[in-house]
């Protein structure tokens, strides 16, 4: 599998303190373990090949020499491997000794970055032997009979892979105001690599974890960072070998702290992902001036292996977490209820209406709207919450829908749209028996009526209660449903919509409100617009039509939030639903996703305002500008290659 991910390993192999040998052999054994696992890429602590508490003996000629032959012998063993090794070791130039990284690549050095940094303070003393690569070393140095690029200015750049890029900085480069990855970022590095020897103490790690996390997102980047292991001296120190691999801000993998044998991790790293991201990010249309960076080169190596070593969340919307999920939960609730309560500040208006069909998204808007009324301080009965039934309604939902009315203490009322509806189809010449399009929009278009009058009669809002994916495919009566005056539900896609629910269900209401609110979460997904069986059950199910949302879902985030083109969609669909849905279920509803994604523009051109609550949003005024007659040919002819 390629699609844009690349494979990064960061190792901690065993070490001894100052003997080059030993700790060459080890790097090498490393190397041929990630090489046959399929790394393209292998990176190893700060000054990995001789060991970071040397000490004074950094300025023994015995090591300065020991570590350049360890190198060559480094660079011998494993110039038959295809992947990138990135190691660190001292290296003496012009009577100055730097703190470097040196870059590998089927036996020949790529180039050398120096340490920019150099602490000196507290535990770390290392001015008393480094210089820093800021002091404007030469560009070019000899390293083992041949011209190796060096300095703080290399980036490295894929020729055989797009978007591919990476920079390098050592240990205290990141923990400074602006650090150099930063400006590596903004030239184009998608990887950012850093080897460190960031020793233990009490809480040391969580905070070096967010600040690798919250730079990879800064940097809309990877960020893979490997740190000593606890083989160093223990004189005063204790080094943990705290490893990390990020992606935009999430750990992709994490080490084991404090084992004393050889560890590894590893993880596939995004590339297209990151590049799409940048292509939103208007810090990346502008090249910093601060630093022109030379691009050194590269192939990537073919990345053969067809499984991905990364997690495939198959429900991207919804934190696995409960405690995560409840934290979500609150903060879309939250910005739901004040985007509400100020529309209504706004207008100065104290009354809506609401369609309640006894559905999730209804029950949602309508706990929405209930609480808002409670912040502000408005008396409930000013909601006007209408049920409506028609050919469709169930009795269970019907039964749910007054019940949930009359616990929320809102003004309820029951209007039956039947004998409406029938004398439509006369006027219109219209078979009620026909159970067409027609004979369903009419029922939507017949529900928004009402409820439009009534909010003109008594000088309300309506409320809209369709949510993200609904408006995703389409799934909406253009004028009908599809309308409102303000839409609480439109950035909540349907997969949430379920646990939101049940969020309130479980914190926000008593006993009698929570069985109705279970009751409702146990309801089957339809519009209730053609009839129901015998037995008065639901017959329309919106999942046997347009397909299972979590799928639609899946889609949306994949394509909209990070542009992923539909055969990559299709291969993480199927990584991601693995035993669940079968290739030709993932295919078919991708394809209907697709067609109705491009066909359905039209409603969502003209959508009533509503909040944005996560990353996407399909609001024609923010995030989202489509043109309501573009052509879903290419996006179908790379689904059909597969």
């Amino acid at each position: 599998m390629d699609y844009g991910f690349v494979r990064v390993a960061a190792a901690v192999p065993e070490l001894k303190v100052a003997n080059c040998d030993f700790n060459a052999g080890e790097i090498i054994k490393a190397v041929r373990t990630a090489d046959s696992q399929g790394a393209q890429f292998v990176v190893f602590p700060e000054l990995s090949v001789t060991s970071y508490t040397c000490g004074d003996l950094f300025l023994q000629t015995t090591l300065q020499k020991g570590a350049l032959s360890s190198l060559e012998v480094i660079i011998s063993e494993t110039s038959s491997l295809e992947c990138v090794i990135i190691l660190g070791m001292p290296l003496t130039l012009d009577s100055r000794l730097y703190n470097c990284a040196v870059i590998i690549k089927n036996g020949s050095i790529l180039g050398v970055v120096p340490k920019c940094y150099i602490p000196n303070y507290s535990e770390f003393y290392e001015a008393r032997w480094f210089s820093s690569g800021m002091d404007r070393p030469p560009e070019t140095i000899d390293m083992l009979g041949k011209t190796v690029p060096f300095g703080i200015d290399i980036l490295f750049e894929a020729v055989n892979m797009d978007g591919l890029c990476f920079g390098m900085e050592i240990c205290e480069d990141l923990w400074v105001p602006i650090p150099p990855s930063s400006n590596q970022a903004l030239n184009g590095a998608t990887l950012l690599f850093n080897l460190s020897a960031s020793n233990d103490i009490v809480g040391k790690h969580e905070y070096r974890e967010e600040l690798i996390k919250l730079q990879s997102a800064k940097c809309s980047a990877a960020y893979v960072y490997v740190s000593s292991g606890p083989n160093e001296s223990t004189t005063d120190l204790v080094f943990g070998g705290h490893s990390l691999i990020c992606e935009y801000g999430s750990v992709l993998a994490q080490s084991e702290r404090f084992s004393f044998d050889k560890k590894m991790i590893m993880s596939d790293i995004d590339i297209q992902r990151l590049v799409n991201e940048r292509f939103k990010n208007s810090a990346f249309k502008h090249k910093t001036n601060n630093t022109v960076f030379r691009k050194i080169p590269f192939y990537v190596k073919e990345q053969k292996d067809d499984k991905l070593l990364r997690l495939i969340d198959p429900h991207p919307f919804v934190p696995s977490d409960p405690n995560a999920r409840n934290k979500r939960c609150e903060e879309i609730f939250n910005i739901q209820t004040s985007g509400l309560g100020k529309r209504l500040r706004h207008t100065g208006l104290n009354k809506c209406v609401i369609g309640i069909s006894g559905g999730l998204d209804s029950t949602l808007a309508l706990l929405v709207i209930v609480k808002t009324y409670d912040k502000l301080g408005l008396d409930r009965k000013n909601i006007h919450a209408v049920t409506m039934p028609g050919f469709g309604t169930s009795s269970n939902t019907l039964g749910n829908s007054l019940e949930l009315m009359r616990l929320m203490n809102v003004t309820s009322h029951r209007i039956d749209i039947k004998e409406a509806c029938l004398k439509h189809f006369e006027d219109i010449g219209h078979d009620p028996l026909n159970y067409d399009v027609t004979y369903e929009n009419v029922q939507a278009r017949e529900r928004t009526q009402i409820l439009m009058d009534m909010a003109n009669k008594i000088g309300g809002l309506v409320i809209g209660t369709g949510d993200l994916s609904e408006l995703a495919l389409g799934w909406a009566t253009y004028n009908g449903d599809h309308m409102s005056m303000y839409a609480v539900n439109s950035g909540v896609p349907k997969t949430l919509v379920k646990y939101l629910v049940q969020w309130c269900a479980d914190y926000l209401f008593d006993n009698d409100t929570r069985n109705v609110l279970l009751s409702v979460l146990d309801t089957p997904i339809s519009p209730e617009l053609l009839p129901t069986d015998k037995e008065g059950c639901i017959q329309q199910k919106t999942e046997d039509i347009v397909g299972p949302y979590e799928l639609h879902d899946f889609y949306l985030y994949h394509m909209v939030r990070y542009g992923a083109e539909p055969d990559k969609v299709y291969k993480l669909a199927e990584r991601a639903f693995e035993g669940k849905y079968d290739k030709a279920t993932i295919k078919k509803w991708l394809e209907t996703f697709l067609k109705r994604f491009f066909s359905q523009q039209f409603k969502r051109s003209c959508l009533p305002d509503g909040p944005k609550v996560g990353s996407i949003s399909l609001s024609p005024r923010g995030d989202w500008r489509m043109p309501s007659d573009a052509d879903v040919g290419i996006w179908l002819k790379r689904l059909s290659e597969l």
